[in-house]
């Protein structure tokens, strides 16, 4: 599988694990401060943010950038 899809798979998959509605009516504190559902979100934005990275390296379009870079 093309590594293009692989990137937009998981960015679908990201799209639908914003939605927590698992954690909304959690009362729940982790390490003993931090709601959960706050934990849940900086776990989150750490995931997409490496997600966002790999699709730079792997699914950028490389002739875009060439073509932006050419001198005429």
């Amino acid at each position: 599988m093309n590594g293009k899809y692989v990137i937009l798979i998981l960015a679908i998959v990201l799209g639908v694990l914003h939605q927590d509605f698992w954690n909304w009516d959690s009362n729940r504190n982790v390490f003993g401060f931090m709601p959960i559902g706050l934990f849940y979100h900086a776990c989150y934005s750490l995931v997409a943010a490496t997600l966002w990275f790999f699709a730079i390296k792997f699914a950028w379009p490389k002739e875009l950038v060439e073509w932006a870079e050419k001198e005429d």
